[in-house]
């Protein structure tokens, strides 16, 4: 059934499977969040153990309870482009389809379309439990926020902690990046330019009189057949690098020696560099190119030996991995607070068509974060139940 009140707004309380499948109903594309923020700000302002702030499209929503901790709990609610994949719809994977599908896709019934997975299964959980958990263990600010599919700039997160760091002083951070409902520590730090060569135009019937700059990036794509990408442990955790051509232009006509060629270049680098570290690293490998830098994004250790991350991963079970992948989980360690990603959905299916969300692990990351929060698992370190 739709997660909707009887005048049809939105009803945070119910079951967190049909919350899910309501929000993602509602098309929220990057830089297209209103409409599903201005629902969930409705629905919020309606609670009277949180005090609501909205800045932008972003929404943020606190206990002051006074406790003697305070935890983060994030998502975004923008999602990647829609391609035919709204609305959602059940799907069930049989053990035989399971197997032909992609690897560490489980047999069961899953939720399909755009958002499933990145990530507002995730944020439903979050929002259900807001309205829920009056009395949780920790003081709690729940934080949604837009733009986070697009560039850094952008990010409705980054906007907020610049206007109002006051909302993200916090003991622990958790972030509802889909994760498998595992707990992964850290993230990968990110950085995106491009490497630039230089020549001359003339017309390609004289191409001796000019300097082509598409030839010259030749040595450019030869050194990433040179490029082993490392391993690297951080805090008992293996992050694995990349570096990666993802794009290429130059020229002008096709009857013009080309002045100027561009590779774009995404390196994803592990959280033992600094961002200075990182970009003097990408330097050393283009040495003799010019670089122009289009995104910088830090990279976060995992942040598992504070001690509300080590109850909470006791609370949810299982042994932490590390996110391979860029998320928001940064900007809180940028900030000094220890914060890791935990979601339902498999991250491969992150931005495919075919999205798609386990329903088990929707109620088990809301049924993990509940116990944790509510203290059934073992009041958090250091709060006052």
């Amino acid at each position: 059934m739709p997660a909707l009140t009887s005048d049809g707004s939105l009803d945070l309380t119910a079951d967190v499977v049909d919350l899910t499948q309501t929000i993602c109903d509602v098309p929220s594309e990057s830089g297209d969040e209103s409409r599903l923020v201005d629902a969930i700000e409705e629905a919020l302002r309606r609670l009277p153990h949180l005090t609501v702030t909205r800045f932008g499209n972003t929404l943020a929503a606190r206990t002051e309870l006074g406790r003697g901790q305070r935890v983060a709990i994030a998502g975004h609610v923008d999602t990647v482009p829609i391609n035919d994949n709204l609305p959602t719809r059940y799907e069930t994977r049989s053990p035989e389809q399971a197997a032909e599908d992609a690897p560490g896709t489980k047999p069961g019934e899953y939720l399909w379309g755009r958002g499933t997975v990145d990530m507002k299964a995730g944020v439903a959980a979050q929002l259900k439990l807001a309205a829920e958990l009056t009395e949780p263990v920790v003081d709690v600010t729940w934080l949604w926020y837009d733009n986070e599919e697009v560039s850094a700039e952008r990010n409705g997160l980054g906007k907020l902690a610049a206007a109002h760091p006051e909302l993200f002083e916090a003991d622990f951070a958790i972030l509802g990046e889909p994760t498998n409902a595992r707990v992964e520590g850290g993230c990968n730090g990110s950085i995106r330019a491009e490497v630039i060569t230089r020549g001359r135009r003339a017309h390609s019937a004289r191409w001796w009189t000019g300097e082509n700059a598409v030839h010259a990036a030749g040595e450019i794509l030869r050194r990433f057949d040179d490029y082993t990408p490392a391993e690297v442990p951080v805090e008992g955790l293996t992050f694995r690098e990349g570096l990666s051509a993802v794009g290429i232009r130059g020229g002008v006509a096709g009857n013009v020696i080309p002045d100027e060629c561009r590779v774009h270049v995404n390196y994803r680098f592990a959280p033992d560099k600094s961002l200075a570290q990182a970009r003097a690293h990408l330097e050393s490998v283009f040495d003799g190119f010019e670089l122009e830098y289009l995104d910088l994004s830090p990279a976060a250790r995992p942040g598992l030996d504070a001690p509300l991350a080590q109850a909470f991963l006791a609370s949810v079970g299982g042994d932490a991995v590390p996110k391979m992948g860029w998320t928001d989980v940064a900007r809180f360690s940028a900030l000094g607070v220890p914060a890791v990603n935990y979601g339902p959905g498999d991250p491969q299916k992150a931005h495919a068509d075919d999205e798609r969300v386990l329903l088990a692990e929707i109620r088990a990351v809301e049924a993990g974060l509940r116990a944790w929060l509510t203290g059934a698992s073992g009041t958090p370190a250091g709060a006052s139940a």
